[in-house]
């Protein structure tokens, strides 16, 4: 089985020669890109099992880089982690509306990236035993992963989609944050993470789900839950 391909998108030299090291010793296969729009053509082209994106750079930003690979039939449910020095939670509301999964900000750890790496490649949740879900107005179907409100189709995130699969699963009972980032992320609890990343994405969930989005509810102090009856 071959290892699993990561294609680094970054104009900084310095930056790709020490990932490409990391993650090379921990056995993965690397290429890389050093602007956005070759950083397509070789998305498309080699088809990686993750893109590890820089927001700033040269032909297209990393905005624009992730916006087409989500528009494109063969890069779309690839994780993308965008690599950037902007740390603001307006930026990252744009990166997760445009497709991001995840975020690591400059300068970063080897260690935490590569962990990180490896959760989301890990993922892969099996779908509940029923094919569909359906809930007034919203219905899902996991084999498909699509999901429609009042007969419309709702486009969601590939984190989006895990994480409302997740409140669903939980059958009203109460998740937190950091359970959240777990099953949705798949991060391991030794390392230091961002919960505020769960926030924004069930904020993004609501909004495109309107008036369904209102099922889920915070619990102060904790986390979320998702009510299953009026």
């Amino acid at each position: 089985m071959a290892a699993p391909k990561i294609l680094i998108v970054d104009d900084e030299p310095n930056i790709v020669a020490s990932v490409k090291y990391n993650l090379e010793r921990e056995g993965f296969r690397v290429v890389s890109a050093d602007d956005g729009r070759k950083a397509v053509d070789l998305a498309v082209r080699e088809v990686p099992d993750l893109v590890l994106l820089d927001w700033m750079l040269p032909g297209l930003d990393g905005l624009e880089v992730c916006r087409a690979l989500r528009g494109h039939e063969a890069t779309r449910t690839v994780p993308i982690i965008m690599v950037t020095v902007r740390s603001e939670e307006t930026d990252k509301v744009v990166g997760l509306e445009v497709g991001a999964d995840d975020f690591v900000t400059k300068p970063f750890s080897p260690r935490e990236l590569v962990a990180r790496i490896k959760a989301h490649l890990r993922r892969g949740q099996a779908p509940p035993s029923a094919e569909r879900f359906v809930l007034d107005e919203l219905e899902v179907d996991w084999g498909r992963r699509t999901v429609t409100v009042k007969g419309k189709p709702v486009e969601l995130t590939r984190r989006e989609f895990d994480l409302l699969h997740a409140l669903i699963e939980a059958k009203g009972r109460v998740l937190s944050r950091e359970a959240l980032l777990d099953r949705v992320w798949g991060y391991e609890r030794s390392i230091e993470i961002e919960t505020r990343t769960v926030d924004l994405h069930v904020s993004q969930l609501r909004r495109k789900l309107k008036k369904a989005g209102e099922r889920i509810v915070t619990v102060t102090g904790v986390g979320y839950r998702m009510l299953s009856d009026a």
